[in-house]
C-alpha cells in the first residue's frame, strides 16, 4: 500500500493513531486514546487531525452506556484483494452460509490455485 501525501504530513502520533485504526478495522474513541496511552483531549485531537485528512471516519455512537465515535479506516484505505480470486469475488462475500461443496466455491478456489 502506497502512503499518501496526507499520510507522509502525519504526526507521530497521528501515525500510530492511524496504524491502530487501520489494525483494528474500527474502533470506539474511549478506547482508542486508551489504547495510544494518551489523554483524552490529544486522542480527541488525533482524530480530528486524521478525519481531516480523510484517513478516517468517524460516527456518533453508543458505547458501553455513552456516547462516543466510532473510528473506521476510510472505504478507499480497505484492501479488497484477499477476498479475490481472479475476477471473482469470495462466495462468502454477502451470503449467510456457504455450501464448501457448492460449484460456486469450487470454482473459486480453483481460481485461487490459478493465481499461483
Amino acid at each position: 500500500m502506497s502512503i499518501s501525501a496526507a499520510e507522509a504530513e502525519l504526526s507521530e502520533d497521528e501515525r500510530a493513531g492511524l496504524e491502530l485504526v487501520r489494525d483494528t478495522g474500527g474502533i470506539h474513541q474511549s478506547d482508542f486514546w486508551k489504547e495510544l496511552g494518551v489523554s483524552s483531549r490529544k486522542g480527541s485531537r488525533i482524530v480530528e487531525a486524521l478525519v481531516e485528512k480523510d484517513l478516517v471516519d468517524r460516527e456518533e455512537t453508543v458505547y458501553s452506556g455513552h456516547n462516543t465515535y466510532h473510528i473506521t479506516p476510510t472505504a478507499r484505505d480497505l484492501d479488497f484483494r484477499l477476498l479475490m480470486a481472479g475476477d471473482m469475488l469470495s462466495p462468502f462475500i454477502g451470503e449467510e452460509e456457504v455450501d464448501p461443496n457448492s460449484d460456486a466455491f469450487s470454482q473459486w478456489i480453483m481460481n485461487l490455485a490459478y493465481e499461483e
